[in-house]
């Protein structure tokens, strides 16, 4: 009796990921706004019922790993080296390669490569997106305030909050247009890592010098 509820919950995380699987794959294959949930739920064997029990939206069945992305990124600032700034630890966590950056497989850098598209080309996709980075810039001020023992609405862990986020949005943005351009994998990842360096250089150091040359 006590191993049934790890045995139900693993069944409902296998559900929930051939779910999400197979609405990437399509979405990558065919674009997200030319897939319908009832196309998806087929193609998982499940009912569209099923489908929406796990993804309340359809958008959600793309970004749903966002969750925990999103937990690494305030950990990785929570938990950073005594003596470490904040924004230095954000810096290492957002110039770490993954997915499209990190894999050499050519199905799997096929399949991110689309998904990525798929974003780029849904206004759908790209608002829930711009909610989501709300969401982080968010919580990433409340954490920045909490570690500065200021105020949750003083404007100095937004102003740090966005700046932060605003590296991330820059960076989203050049690999879209590197991938679009047949880029991915370890040499993408090099380009995307000496990026990230230099614009965190620009906020480690200040925006006072920035166009005075």
């Amino acid at each position: 009796m006590g191993t049934e509820p790890g045995l139900r919950e693993r069944k409902k995380q296998q559900t929930r990921q051939s779910i999400a699987d197979t609405a990437r794959a399509l979405f990558a294959e065919r674009g997200f706004d030319r897939v319908t949930v009832a196309e998806v739920a087929r193609a998982a064997n499940v009912s569209e019922a099923t489908v929406f029990n796990y993804f309340p939206t359809k958008e959600d069945l793309v970004f749903s790993g966002l969750e925990a992305f999103e937990e690494a990124l305030l950990g990785a600032v929570r938990d950073r080296a005594p003596g470490e700034s904040i924004v230095a630890a954000f810096g290492r966590f957002v110039a770490q390669p993954r997915g499209l950056l990190r894999s050499t497989d050519p199905e799997t850098v096929r399949e991110l490569a689309g998904i990525t598209r798929a974003i780029a080309e849904s206004p759908a996709l790209l608002a829930r997106e711009r909610q989501i980075f709300d969401r982080y810039t968010r919580s990433l001020a409340e954490l920045i305030a909490g570690e500065t023992r200021v105020r949750p609405d003083d404007v100095v862990p937004w102003v740090v909050a966005h700046a932060l986020m605003g590296v991330h949005r820059a960076l989203l943005e050049y690999v879209r247009r590197q991938v679009h351009a047949g880029r991915s994998g370890p040499p993408l990842a090099r380009a995307v890592r000496a990026r990230a360096d230099r614009a965190i250089a620009v906020l480690a150091k200040g925006l006072a010098d920035v166009g005075t040359a």
